[in-house]
């Protein structure tokens, strides 16, 4: 039984579906969200719904939040990625320090977070925080996001700063999105309208206040901030395929009302074929989907009982995102095979759904690699085997 916040933050991005419709050919042909578009969905409070209660955010369940990205998605999965990234990672307000927390995510409520994990960029240490250098890729919605979260290397000097194990220190760091240099790379096959270009800072110093790691507790005590991140991300993002393959079925049931078969002059909705792919594509988005929510109530009930999550649960998580990111890919390649020679066309929007879902799949945390880590995961092979994994784990194994 879904609360009544859940339900109104749902029903908004089911509202906002024909705004995000009517900017679909600028979303893809200016490789970046309309600000208007920003805007409506900020007044929605979408880009709220991960920030801390106590800094004036909604803090809402998981399973809501993915609710809202299916919704977006189906509606344009430019749009739902760039909400999953700069709306999931205003989470990270849950890590930072109090005051730190308030004047990055306290003054604004639309504020957004971009950025890349990797530790693409050195941080040199001194007196108060760090002087940093670097480059990153991939930082979706940087275009309009306040602030840009990079991945460092922690220097001492020129050295790097190791654990007692030998290796590299490494930081999440929060940049000013004045301080960024934007660098246009993202000519893309899909997701086109991410904007998901490179960034650069050069020399800006950082407070130590204004960075975090996911080895460390978060401060904020809620039960959404007691979830591993990154494998609740998995989980998250996978919202976007989902969506957009949900998207792909409507269009091509849609065309099924219009469009006659070339060979036998019949209604395509009597060609068996078509009918057999529609099954099989209706199945692997509901299984997918099913999943998703599985691994994530579980998670969240795990956590709302004060109880830490085993590496098992932690591991559904990220088989449960990967599961439903392929899946979905081939449901939108079914419903694109179906389609017959309509589904070329940039009008009939088959091509965009595939072309988006294999750019959503490419993503580190939903690629099929992470069917192996799963694995080893499960057979209890040592965590050094399964690196993300042992990326935010707070258990202590």
């Amino acid at each position: 039984m879904l609360s009544t916040a859940s339900s109104s933050f749902i029903d908004a991005a089911k509202g906002l579906a024909p705004q995000i419709l009517a900017s679909a050919a600028e979303i893809e042909q200016s490789r970046r969200l309309p600000p208007s578009l920003v805007e409506a969905m900020g007044e929605a409070g979408l880009f709220r719904l991960w920030i801390p209660r106590t800094l004036g955010g909604e803090e809402i369940d998981p399973m809501t939040f993915v609710r809202v990205l299916e919704e977006v998605s189906k509606a344009d999965g430019a749009a739902g990625w760039c909400l999953a990234i700069c709306g999931g990672n205003n989470v990270f307000a849950g890590y930072l320090p109090a005051d730190a927390a308030r004047e990055i995510y306290g003054s604004d409520p639309n504020v957004k977070t971009a950025g890349a994990f990797r530790p693409m960029g050195n941080a040199t240490v001194v007196d108060g925080g760090y002087r940093v250098t670097g480059q990153w890729p991939l930082a979706s919605g940087c275009q309009h996001s306040n602030w840009i979260v990079g991945g460092c290397r922690i220097l001492d000097g020129d050295q790097p700063r190791l654990t007692p194990d030998g290796a590299p220190i490494t930081r999440i760091l929060f940049f000013p999105a004045a301080a960024c240099e934007i660098i246009d790379t993202w000519d893309s096959i899909g997701l086109r309208g991410t904007g998901s270009h490179d960034f650069a800072v050069t020399n800006v110093f950082v407070p130590t206040s204004h960075s975090l790691s996911f080895r460390e507790p978060p401060v904020e005590t809620g039960p959404l901030f007691a979830l591993p991140t990154i494998a609740m991300f998995s989980a998250g993002l996978a919202a976007v395929p989902l969506g957009i393959a949900r998207h792909a079925i409507d269009i091509l049931t849609a065309l099924t009302r219009t469009k006659i078969a070339s060979r036998s002059r019949q209604s395509i909705r009597d060609d068996a074929m078509l009918q057999a792919n529609l099954g099989r594509a209706e199945s692997l988005v509901r299984s997918g989907r099913a999943y998703v929510y599985e691994a994530l109530g579980e998670a969240w009930d795990a956590v709302s009982a004060g109880r830490t999550l085993t590496l098992e649960q932690r591991s559904a998580l990220w088989l449960a995102g990967t599961h439903a990111a392929t899946a979905a890919k081939e449901a939108a390649e079914l419903m694109f095979s179906a389609g017959g020679s309509a589904s070329p066309y940039v009008s009939n929007g088959l091509e965009r759904c595939v072309r988006d879902i294999h750019a959503a799949a490419q993503h580190i945390i939903l690629t099929a690699a992470n069917y192996q880590m799963v694995g080893q995961a499960f057979l209890g092979l040592d965590m050094r085997a399964t690196p993300l994994l042992a990326l935010d784990d707070r258990s202590g194994e």
